[in-house]
């Protein structure tokens, strides 16, 4: 019998109560959760480009400001920015956190939303684009 690695235990239970996915936001948005607010990073130029259609734009400067005017007491705070090759969503958790929010940050961010064929708020209304096969099965959901 194998012992349990405590240090691995704890360093991927610590990941999930500080991280989600795109998968799994949209999940809980389909599914009416409450009490999760959706905080796009982002600059303004970028939040014009197109943006989860719940999500709120507060730039990562503008997070210890503004925080208690946007997030409803009680909330649980996700932000994300851009995608995997920045830590912009990750400066946000840290600014959020420090203000004493519970917050995760979305991992993949909006590049990863956009290719897993989520809807996108544009100056056009609501779209999608076809998931990227690389990052979404045809079957609709990886299964994890």
């Amino acid at each position: 019998m194998t012992t349990p690695n405590t240090d691995a235990i704890a360093h991927f239970a610590g990941r999930l109560r500080f991280e989600t996915d795109v998968s799994d936001v949209h999940a809980d948005y389909e599914a009416g959760a409450s009490g999760v607010v959706v905080i796009d990073t982002r600059n303004d130029a970028s939040w014009q480009q197109g943006h989860l259609p719940h999500a709120v734009h507060l730039p990562t400067a503008q997070i210890a400001a503004r925080a208690a005017t946007v997030i409803p007491p009680g909330s649980r705070v996700v932000t994300y920015c851009w995608g995997p090759g920045c830590n912009g969503a990750t400066k946000a958790a840290l600014a959020f956190a420090e203000l004493g929010y519970p917050v995760k940050e979305m991992l993949g961010g909006f590049e990863y939303w956009v290719r897993e064929g989520f809807p996108v708020r544009e100056s056009t209304g609501v779209n999608a684009r076809p998931a990227d096969p690389l990052t979404a099965p045809a079957t609709a959901s990886c299964g994890c």
